[in-house]
């Protein structure tokens, strides 16, 4: 069975900093793209970063130069390193698994940015 468990997320100042973890199990992780997504309150779900199996990485505008996503296999665990945060970053993150056409989502974390 594939479980994705996400961690790591919190209330907290703006311009603080979370580290958010997503910790697979019953999947090959190192074979799989990983990803972070986020859900504002009634906003669609977007994608926040990917890193590939290779350890590629992008990263969404509206993130980059304060989030980094990296990946440690040995682990299989996949992080969100997320800096400088802003009010307009609460949503709730999810982690997800890509593996051809196979997609795994977590169940999520919160995450609280106060002004």
């Amino acid at each position: 069975q594939v479980r994705l468990l996400e961690s790591g997320g919190g209330l907290v100042q703006a311009g603080g900093s979370l580290r958010l973890s997503c910790a697979a199990s019953g999947i090959i992780f190192s074979a799989n793209t990983m990803a972070w997504y986020r859900q504002a309150p009634g906003k669609q779900r977007e994608l926040v970063a990917t890193i590939s199996s290779g350890g590629g990485t992008n990263c969404a505008d509206a993130v980059k130069g304060r989030f980094t996503i990296s990946r440690d296999n040995a682990k299989n665990t996949m992080y969100l390193q997320m800096n400088s945060l802003k009010p307009e970053d609460t949503a709730v993150y999810y982690c997800k698994a890509i593996y051809g056409n196979r997609n795994y989502w977590g169940q999520g974390t919160q995450v609280t940015v106060s002004s």
